[in-house]
This record gives C-alpha cells, structure tokens and sequence, in this order.
C-alpha cells in the first residue's frame, strides 16, 4: 500500500501519559515533519468520554465528537495505525470525581444516578455505562497482543538490577493465595461452540414461573464460543468469612484482589460482598441511614467515608467509632496508603490484581500494614479461573527465594483478545439475579443453548468468543515460535468447560502450519506457570498463549518481575484487516506521578513506551506504505533509545533530577544524533546534522531551564480534564528547547 501522507493517530489520554503527551507530541511532530507522515490526536481520556456522550446537554462550543466511535471505525481499515496510551478504566468513584469536576468547569452534565428511578434517570446511567470500566480497548482492540520487553530494555535491566526493586523471600513466609473451592464461576461453567448464525435472549424464569428478558436480540455467529457460568453469592459470603477468619488465625493479612475496572459488572458486586462480610455489624447497626444516604457497599468503605461527612459529628463520630471497634476484631488488614489509612477494601479500583499481585511477590510475599511495615499476606481471589498461577509464583519463591533480574529469561505474551474475547467482553450480559430460578440462553426457536441455576444475588455471566480472533491467534502464535526460537505454551485448562472449546480450535487450526521444529504444546496454567518459572530461572525463554485475561495477568506480572515495570513494555497488536495499533504500557502509577507534579512540579512518569510504540509505528509505516523515510526514524529512533538507557536518562524520582521533560530532550538530543549519523538518507541527515549541534550546544541551558522549572506547585486546571495551555506551560518550560523544536515544525 501506498499513499502520499499516511497518519499516525496519538492518543489523548488521562493522568501521567497525557500530561507527558504534552511534551513529547511536539517533538514526534517536528521530527517526523517533511518525511510524509501526518500526526493527529484524538482525545479518548475519561474526560472526553464523558462529554462525547452529552452533546445535548452541552454549548455548541464545548462539544465533543466521538473520537473513540472514529477510531473503533478506522481499527478496521488497513490504513488505521494507532498509538493507544493507558487510559482510566473508570470506576464508579472515579466516574463521578471526573463529573463533579467538569460540572465546576461549567459543563452541565448530569450527575450520576446510582438508583435510578425515572426512565430519565435511567437513560442517563445507560449512556454513562459507556464510560465505566474499559471502555476503550474493547473496540479498539480489533487483533491480538503480541507483548514482550523490547530488547534493549531487557538488556538495561540485567546491567541495572537495581531498577527492579526485588526483595528477599523468606523460607518462612506465611504468605498464600486463597480462592474459593465451589460455587465460583469456574465451577459452574458451561461452554458450547455455535453451529451456524443465530439470535439470542437471555432470560431470567423465576421459580414461580415469571419471565424477564435480560438481553434480547443477542447474535451469535457459526464458530462463535459462547459460556454461561454463575458465582454463588451464598458461597462467596461463606468463603469471605472463612478467610477473614484464616487470616487473623494465621496472624497475615488480609487482601482482596479484582479486577472492578475490566469486569466492571461483576467484580464491584464481588468488591461489596467482601465489604460487608468484613464489617456486617457496620451495615446491620446503621442499615437506615446508609440507605438515606445512598451508600453503596460496592463502591467500597470509602463511600462510607465521604457520605457520612453529611451527617451531625455526633453521628458521623459514632460511625467511624464502630469502624475503628471492628477493625480490632477482625484480621490485619493490607493498605494502600498507610499514612492516609486508605485500606485494601476502600475503593474499588484501588487493588487491580494484574497490577497489585506482582507488587506482592516482587515485594517478598508482603503487604504493607497500618503502621506501613511490610507483612506477609494473605492475597483473596475468589474466582479459581485463574487464582492459581499466583500461588504458584509464590511457592516458587518461598523455595527458590527471589527472580534474579541479571540472569532470568522472558516471558512474551501473545493474547488472545481481538472483538472483545473471553471474559473482557461479559459486560453487557452479566446480571445479578432478582430471585431464584433459572438463567436461560435460548435461540428464536425456543432452544435453550445453556442453562444455569441461580439463587438471589447470584452472578450470572455469559462470554463470547469469535472463532476469526481464535484462528488470527494461533498464526500470531506460531510466527512468534518460528521467528523466535523458543517454546510456545497455550495457557488452557481442558477441565474447564470454555477452555476445553477453546482447545479444540488450537488444535484443528495448528495443523494449518508446518510445524516441525518447533515447540508448541497445550497446558493448564499452573503448569505451565511452573513451566515457565523453571526456565525463566535458568535464563530460557517461553512464549505465553493466553486469553485475554491472563494475557492481561501475565503482561504486568513478567514485565514487573523482569524489568521493574510494565510501562516499559511494547505491545503491538497487528489488526485483523492490516492496520496497526501500538499500545504503550500500563498507567497504574499514573495517579501519584500527577500529584507528586501538582505539588512540586515533578513529573516521574517513563514515556520509555511510548518510544518504542513510536518506533514500531513508523515501521508499520515503512512497510504498509513503502516510506522509506519512515524506516530511517524508526531506526534511527531505536539507536537512540538504546544511548538513552545505556546513559540513564530516564526520569529519576525527585526535584533536581532529571524528570519526565528532561527524558524528552535526551530522547531529541540522540534520535538527531543518530539521524545526523546514518546515511540511509542524505536529506534527513543534513537536517539533523544541524539540530543535533543546535541541541549538543544547548545542552547545559535546557538542562538548568529544565530543572529550573521544579520545585513549584503547578496548576493544571484540572485533574480530569486539564487546561491545555496551562499544562503545555508547564510541560515545555525550557525556552531554548521550544525554539529549536517549533522551528523544525516550520520549515
């Protein structure tokens, strides 16, 4: 393919990534300047989100079009190249910080109505159902992962052990996984394989006969996996309590672990019943109030905290009086923030297992407590799908003690996760049953496909996987095998019911290629967790095939364990109809990084991923649309990312160092200096050979311009949704810098 322009599209996202948007942009925009290459960006921030869902409710001047709608369109063209920062799978308490503010920043958006009672009302907590959770990959994520540690950062990381934080196990750790026996949703999974297209309901049939369609007009294509599994509320309350109890026997702490930002649905539901297991007296004693109130236990202690603000002192001390009595009676509890007793179980979105379970056993097995010591843990999954793999992490360390980052192989991941895949995609056929009966999947001529039983408060989910994504899976799987070497494993249990499907495809669909040579096996995943753990001792690597939960799991834990982050890592999702999309890492650290910049004007966020989402996207350029001035900035871009690790300018931790916007220079200073060496192309290197003696010259100057910027309290005009001249001010605070780059846009 080629065309005269092609374009980049660069996401504008929230938090750390989109105020360091702010200052690399700029720069990909003057380098890539004159070499055929648009750059556009389309705001995808929660922010934005929002607004695109209220044009009703807003002055012609404040709309904003569906940029997440465009590029959903655009992922399914081959010309679609997108780079796709991290964004906020929103809770519900971050859902609505992000209103208030907007509101204050005179948008007249509706608030959230979590008891909606109007068919208005109703109709305003739908569109704000867009928003919540991971709104944003699902329809982007048109092909699947292939995510590894770009090599160079592998390398930096065995040379530099100290920037992955590992501490000591010790062989009497106490710490463990606990996940529930029965009852779960594993345990009750049934799965089938579609025969040909067909249209579905989900129906709820009461005991007494009563009917209540849940989805209608659900279609299904022929090869299409299609589950249905229940987790029992009764169980889960039960295992609740046996834990609680566990862990206070056992003198650990107690720690939850979800996923309420992806399975948005489910996992707050689960979040609140972990809630009030822990602190029932709580909500039987101030049951009336807490319903005045509006306090939802799914949104964690935290909502507790901030309604009762509204009642008498007398009241609201009464309350924080019998939370403080039952915290005596009840295990240790692990903290998020130990200064500001934020506990596990305060908000929702504060403990996301992908990231919060490799902290753990990066930290030893261990918890913070309330005086902010490290404790061992005992770490809650309920849901047994995949709780496994980390007890297995964790009885591999407590024998063989700390992963060596100097010596320790890799493990890449390719992730079965194209049109919504497996669990991710759940959201709009999980319900919470009103009663009990039965939960039935039926097609137009009255066939019931799957069938489940539930009690009231049950959790009923359905899943959906596309067979096209199943077979694009299994040719990613096999090119990364063949281009690489090393061991395939497919991550599938065939004792459970959508896996055991699952595997059946793997393997009609392997016998497409020639496979002789090559290492490609089937394992369940706590076997081949400890597969991998064996060889990722002995300095071997292995391919990870996963769906596209574990392929979430897997891609924090390795990183985290490898290179110290999974911000650092490239993940390059090839779509199905050619494009390209090129994601950068995740965003959990995100949040503290903008405060730590609000108050002292020190950003620490690493942008290391987008570096090499950059690069890979104008690789795609070179080879989709025959540019081969793309190539030599893709190359040339690699050079320099390599110098840039190998000299440590990646952004240290406090003011007087090198922060996020010094990175950026650096990254400028040799990405000219590579461009101004190579030869591949005599027009860019004539042009670099300038910019980079205009930059070596003013090195020292932009340094102290830089650096100079610290220090200060920074008003962003928002935390949500930021003021952009305020922040691009504070972003590109060096003068001398700003010329030599806006000039380059120039000419």
């Amino acid at each position: 393919m080629t065309q005269k322009n092609s374009k980049i599209i660069y996401t504008a996202i929230d938090e750390a990534p989109a105020l360091a948007t702010f200052s690399l942009l700029p720069i990909i925009r003057a380098y890539t300047h004159g070499c055929g290459i648009e750059v556009e960006t389309k705001d995808i921030s929660l922010a934005g989100r929002i607004l695109a869902n209220f044009p009703d409710q807003l002055k012609e001047d404040q709309k904003v079009p569906d940029y997440l709608s465009e590029l959903g369109a655009l992922s399914l063209k081959p010309e679609a190249n997108i780079i796709k920062l991290p964004n906020i799978s929103a809770s519900i308490p971050q859902l609505k910080a992000a209103i208030a503010e907007l509101q204050e920043q005179g948008y007249k958006i509706p608030d959230y109505p979590e008891d909606p009672k109007t068919d208005a009302e109703k109709e305003i907590k739908n569109r704000y159902a867009k928003v919540l959770g991971s709104a944003v990959n699902p329809v982007l994520r048109e092909g699947n992962s292939d995510r590894r540690a770009p090599l160079s950062v592998k390398n930096y990381a065995k040379k530099n052990p100290k920037t992955v934080p590992m501490k000591p196990w010790s062989k009497d750790s106490k710490s463990h996984v606990s996940h529930m026996e029965a009852g779960d949703f594993y345990g009750t999974e049934k799965s089938i394989t579609i025969e040909k297209d067909t249209t579905t309901k989900i129906e709820f049939i009461s005991n007494d006969g009563t009917s209540t369609i849940l989805k209608d007009n659900l279609k299904l294509i022929q090869g299409e996996v299609l589950d249905s599994s229940v987790l029992s509320a009764a169980s889960l309350r039960k295992f609740f309590q046996e834990q609680i109890e566990d862990a206070k026997s056992k003198g650990v702490l107690f720690s939850l672990h979800l996923k309420a930002t992806m399975m948005k649905m489910s996992d707050p539901v689960i979040f609140g019943h972990a809630v009030t297991t822990f602190f029932p007296e709580l909500f039987d004693k101030h049951k009336e109030t807490f319903q005045e109130l509006g306090i939802n236990p799914n949104n964690g202690l935290g909502d507790v905290y901030n309604k009762i603000t509204k009642l008498p002192d007398s009241k609201k001390n009464e309350i924080e009086t019998d939370i403080q009595n039952i915290y005596k009676n009840r295990p240790k509890i692990a903290m998020v923030d130990s200064d500001k007793g934020i506990t596990n179980l305060h908000v929702p979105n504060d403990i996301i297992i992908d990231a919060s379970m490799p902290v753990v056993i990066r930290d030893g097995g261990r918890m913070y407590d309330t005086e902010g010591k490290l404790a061992d843990t005992k770490a809650v999954i309920p849901d047994r799908c995949y709780a496994g793999i980390y007890q297995v992490v964790i009885e591999d360390c407590q024998k063989n003690g700390a992963f060596d980052p100097t010596t320790m192989g890799t493990v890449p991941n390719v992730g079965l996760m194209a049109q919504q895949a497996e669990e991710y995609g759940s959201h709009d056929k999980t319900f919470i049953a009103k009663g009990n009966g039965k939960i039935v999947i039926t097609d137009l001529s009255g066939k019931v496909l799957l069938e489940q039983k539930v009690e009231k408060d049950d959790i009923f989910r359905a899943c959906q996987t596309k067979d096209a994504p199943v077979k694009d899976w299994v040719k990613l799987a096999y090119n990364r095998a063949k281009a690489t070497g090393s061991p395939a494993i497919f991550w599938l249990d065939s004792k459970r019911a959508h896996d055991a499907e699952i595997i059946k495809k793997v393997n009609l669909y392997l016998k497409d290629f020639d496979t002789k040579g090559l290492e490609i096996k089937i394992l369940p995943p706590e076997e081949a967790m400890k597969l991998s753990l064996e060889r990722i001792r002995a300095g071997k690597d292995t391919i990870s095939v996963t769906g596209n939960v574990l392929r979430d799991y897997l891609t924090d834990l390795f990183p985290i364990l490898e290179i110290g982050t999974s911000a650092k890592m490239l993940s390059i999702v090839p779509l199905m109809n050619g494009g390209g999309l090129f994601e950068t890492g995740a965003g959990g650290s995100a949040p503290k990084h903008v405060q730590q910049f609000q108050s002292e004007g020190y950003l620490r966020w690493d942008s290391l991923g987008e570096f090499s989402a950059l690069g890979a996207s104008l690789e795609h350029l070179a080879t989709n649309f025959n540019n081969p001035k793309a190539q030599v900035l893709a190359d040339s871009l690699d050079a320099a990312i390599g110098k840039f690790l190998d000299n440590d300018k990646s952004p240290a931790r406090k003011v007087g160092e090198i922060d996020n916007r010094g990175s950026h220079f650096y990254l400028a200073l040799y990405w000219a200096q590579a461009l101004a060496a190579q030869s591949k192309d005599k027009e860019l290197q004539d042009k670099f050979i300038k910019i980079s003696k205009e930059l070596e010259v003013n090195e020292e100057k932009i340094n102290q311009e830089l650096i100079g910027s610290q220090g200060k309290p920074v008003d962003l005009g928002g935390y949500y949704h930021v003021d952009a001249k305020k922040t691009s001010t504070a972003m590109r605070p060096s003068p001398t810098f700003n010329s030599i780059i806006d000039a380059m846009a120039k000419n």
